[in-house]
């Protein structure tokens, strides 16, 4: 009869199945024909006796002992064993019925004494008493003292290794073939030092070990398997971030890539567009606009003294792009200003000289007013606050329909500046020189040295944003020489 307890173990030596373990099997009791008991327990090869006692309903024997034509089950889902039936199958005979013929006692001798017992003298051999399951009894203290120490042993000697071959890979890193100093660093990358830089990879390297790259993306699009990292990597994930750092900080040609890390320039295509995504999507999700309170508390003491509703300084800029074929397409990128066809972006600062807004690319075409309209910018400000901006920037009345007013430069009345209207004007543009020294960072970064060409033109809005929000890991911006004394 099976039995449904989950405090059955199996009784067969070497086999440590439970019910507990191991629920899909069936445990069952052995016989209570005598004949048929004796059986059993040849078949198991143990001997009842003081380290072996069969007991109804606490002895068993498991399924995966018994062919499965020796198992039926009833109308009411119990298993039971058919009349007549055995174990048969055990790993001394490879689970199959073919070996069970059971060994003669002299040759199981020999083959555990590792001599011919047939033509040995004869002499008395003490009886061993035979080994139970590892549950029937408990190790000595001294062995779990020495098993600990083992474990310990073996953790430190792990943890060695793994140092070994964090070196070992390090050494084939490119990015420490090329960045050895903090001004190695500041050239390749933009950030400020080694440690700057290496407390930002460990800040994305979680997430990216998950990443898709992009012509995959492409080819799975739609699938369920698009979640999955990409395969073939043939640079380590540090090395990747190196690349695209290279090629948007240095500026770097993705030829002159190619031969710096021995691959294709299609493989360097595909990796920068999926890390300028990447951290388009990582870095955008930080919450970089401050709070009200936050900018007083970071608002040097001067300035809160002269604009203490101040909170933020906006300005645009524009980087310049290739001219499409389209005559339309010319005609919504043609800046006036630039006289040539641009992308433009407004960005906007806090007195602390923190980028804290970064709109979208626009087409060259659009006005400061458009784009401020445009950018959300204005759902982020609460009624009472100061928007800082120079005077081209018509905005005053958006800002006053949320509540907010404008700070810009007086407007000349007559021949020339009150002394009030200089102070003012001076001040402000000691002020405004935060944004654009912001902007001047960010225009550092050497991607946009060059015309940036319309095959760029998918991914040029994330590539502008990682290197905004990028500039705000540089060290912060002096404030002291820029407010109005």
């Amino acid at each position: 009869m099976a039995e449904s307890s989950r405090r059955c173990y199996c009784s067969v030596p070497g086999c440590s199945n439970s019910k507990k373990r191991h629920p899909y099997l069936s445990f069952h009791d052995f016989p209570k024909d005598e004949g048929q008991r004796k059986l059993w327990v040849k078949f198991i090869r143990r001997n009842e006796g003081p380290y072996f006692q069969i007991k109804r309903g606490s002895t068993f024997v498991c399924s995966m002992h018994f062919k499965a034509g020796d198992i039926y089950t009833t109308k009411s889902g119990r298993r039971k064993i058919s009349p007549g039936a055995a174990p048969r199958l055990f790993s001394w005979n490879d689970w199959s019925t073919d070996k069970v013929t059971q060994e003669a006692a002299f040759q199981r001798a020999s083959t555990r004494l590792g001599v011919d017992v047939r033509v040995t003298p004869a002499v008395a051999v003490p009886i061993l008493p035979q080994t139970d399951h590892d549950y029937a009894c408990q190790p000595s203290p001294g062995h779990l003292d020495a098993a600990a120490q083992r474990i310990r042993e073996l953790e430190a000697k792990v943890r060695q290794l793994e140092v070994q071959l964090g070196d070992l890979s390090a050494s084939k890193l490119h990015i420490n073939r090329y960045c050895a100093t903090d001004e190695d660093f500041r050239f390749y990358t933009r950030f400020p030092s080694e440690k700057v830089f290496w407390t930002f990879w460990e800040s994305v390297a979680p997430s990216a070990s998950r990443l898709v790259y992009w012509s995959k993306a492409q080819r799975d699009s739609g699938s369920a398997d698009v979640d999955k990292p990409g395969s073939n990597r043939k640079l380590a994930l540090v090395d990747e971030l190196f690349l695209y750092c290279c090629r948007v900080a240095a500026g770097l040609k993705e030829k002159v890539i190619a031969d710096i890390f021995g691959i294709s320039t299609a493989t360097v295509t595909k990796l920068i567009i999926t890390w300028a995504n990447y951290l388009y999507l990582v870095l955008g999700s930080l919450p970089i606009w401050m709070s009200r309170e936050q900018v007083t508390a970071l608002m040097p003491a001067k300035l809160a003294e002269y604009y203490p509703n101040l909170r933020v300084i906006v300005d645009c800029t524009e980087i310049k792009c290739e001219s499409p074929s389209s005559l339309t397409l010319q005609s919504e990128t043609f800046s006036v200003y630039k006289n040539h066809t641009t992308f433009k972006a407004l960005i906007g600062i806090a007195p602390c000289g923190v980028i804290t807004f970064v709109s979208k690319l626009f087409t060259g075409s659009i006005s400061d007013q458009e784009i401020t309209k445009q950018c959300g910018i204005l759902r982020l400000l609460e009624p009472g606050d100061a928007c800082m901006a120079d005077k081209d920037f018509a905005i005053d009345q958006m800002l006053s329909d949320v509540g907010a007013c404008l700070i810009i430069p007086p407007f000349k009345r007559g021949a020339c500046f009150s002394k009030e209207n200089t102070e003012k004007t001076q001040s402000i543009a000691r002020l405004r020189t935060l944004v654009d020294r912001a902007i001047r960072r960010i225009k550092e970064y050497h991607i946009w040295d060059s015309t940036v060409p319309l095959a760029l033109s998918g991914s040029v809005n994330q590539l502008w944003t990682t290197c905004c929000l990028m500039s705000n890991f540089q060290y912060p911006l002096d404030t002291e020489d820029n407010i109005c004394v």
